[in-house]
């Protein structure tokens, strides 16, 4: 098993979701994926779960950083959930993405945290910059990017695109 991996393993084990740092080793001559300190670096999406978390074809679930989708899972159906888990699914169902990690590398259920990468653009931001999604900012992850994604989402709050023109303030104070 590759240092990596045992380290990306050790870090879901212990729940500790520190990163060393988003750096890539190449991969190995057997042709495995590219993999950070925190997990793989390509994947393909296999499932989209809702708004703002996949799951790889590896079986790896990620939760895309600084953004938050309204819920439709164990049971809510929050306004404009659906149409956020139908857009992501539309950018990255099947699709071949890049994962760029933070400072943690996943959350407390075990996910793990990144930016991804689609042919079209990074979701994260597209899911912002159109109004499915909310900031939700989680220092010390995203401490770099956050001023970016709250000018974004000021912009489709002030166009009414997306939950905005349909379900009011959702992201709350």
């Amino acid at each position: 098993m590759p240092l990596t991996r045992l380290a990306f393993l050790l870090t879901l084990a212990f729940g500790t979701g520190a990163c060393g740092g988003p750096e890539a080793s190449d991969s190995d001559s057997e042709g495995a994926p590219e993999t950070s300190e925190c997990g793989p670096t390509v994947g393909k999406v296999a499932k989209v779960i809702d708004g703002d978390t996949i799951v790889l074809e590896s079986g790896e679930k990620i939760r895309y950083l600084l953004v938050d989708t309204p819920e439709i899972t164990n049971g809510k159906r929050e306004c404009f959930g659906v149409e956020a888990r139908d857009f992501n699914a539309e950018y990255v169902l099947g699709q071949d993405i890049e994962l760029t990690y933070d400072v943690e590398c996943a959350d407390a259920y075990g996910r793990l945290l990144a930016y991804v990468d689609v042919p079209d653009g990074e979701i994260n931001s597209l899911l912002i910059a159109r109004g499915y999604a909310c900031v939700l900012d989680i220092p010390p992850n995203g401490e770099d990017r956050a001023g970016e994604f709250m000018a974004m989402q000021r912009a489709a709050q002030d166009q009414k695109a997306g939950l905005w023109g349909m379900c009011g303030d959702v992201c709350g104070p």
